[in-house]
């Protein structure tokens, strides 16, 4: 599905979001918080887009996605970049290879998400940290609905408009509305092994980026 959209996925997200997808990513970069020297794992990374400011500020990165045709245009734009292709449910890295490792608007799409948060938590050095950033439900219950009628009465015609393949879309809009709430992440996050679970809504909930940690005395068998 995602190899059909890969050449206009940016401009997708950037239309559907109405812009805030450059103040979330910001922000998810900031959560994150890698320096110079360490190492990230950037799943369902796409085209890379989510990755470039890690690779800009001198960090390790690996952008990581499943879609091979995603993975060909960020190879193309940013070569300097490495890119694999990647089953977040079956990663192919070691234990304990990563400081951090982030995940942006691809968890929900991943049917058993429960095993992707323990293959993250697996490639994690004890002490890093996870950051996810995904798609929420909205804090404020007017505007929850407003939000929820704006999912399936808008974005299906911007994307029958735009995109090669809508009904990619019109399924993206239909897994959001269907992901578990903030808390719900939280606990499942938890049950994987995470400790110290936070998150912060950003834009009144629409989208929640969740933080944890590793327990530093935790040795993978």
């Amino acid at each position: 599905m995602f190899d059909q959209v890969a050449q206009r996925y940016d401009l997708m997200n950037g239309i559907m979001s109405l812009g805030q997808h450059i103040y979330w990513r910001k922000q998810t970069v900031a959560a994150v918080d890698a320096k110079p020297g360490q190492k990230v794992l950037d799943v369902a990374a796409g085209t890379g887009t989510s990755s470039e400011p890690f690779a800009d500020a001198g960090v390790e990165v690996i952008a990581a996605d499943l879609s091979e045709g995603m993975l060909a245009v960020g190879r193309k734009r940013r070569p300097d970049i490495t890119f694999v292709q990647a089953d977040v449910t079956a990663l192919p890295f070691a234990d304990q290879e990563f400081d951090a490792v982030t995940m942006s608007y691809g968890l929900r799409n991943v049917a058993d998400y429960p095993t992707a948060l323990r293959e993250l938590y697996r490639v994690t050095k004890p002490g890093g940290r996870i950051v996810i950033n995904e798609f929420s439900t909205p804090t404020f219950g007017p505007f929850r609905q407003v939000y929820r009628n704006y999912i399936m009465r808008a974005i299906p015609p911007v994307a029958r408009a735009l995109s090669s393949n809508p009904e990619s879309y019109e399924y993206l809009a239909e897994s959001i509305l269907a992901w578990p709430n903030q808390e719900e992440l939280a606990a499942s996050m938890r049950q994987a092994g995470w400790q110290q679970v936070q998150y912060r809504n950003l834009s009144g909930g629409i989208v929640a980026l969740h933080r944890a940690y590793k327990p530093s005395s935790d040795q993978v068998n």
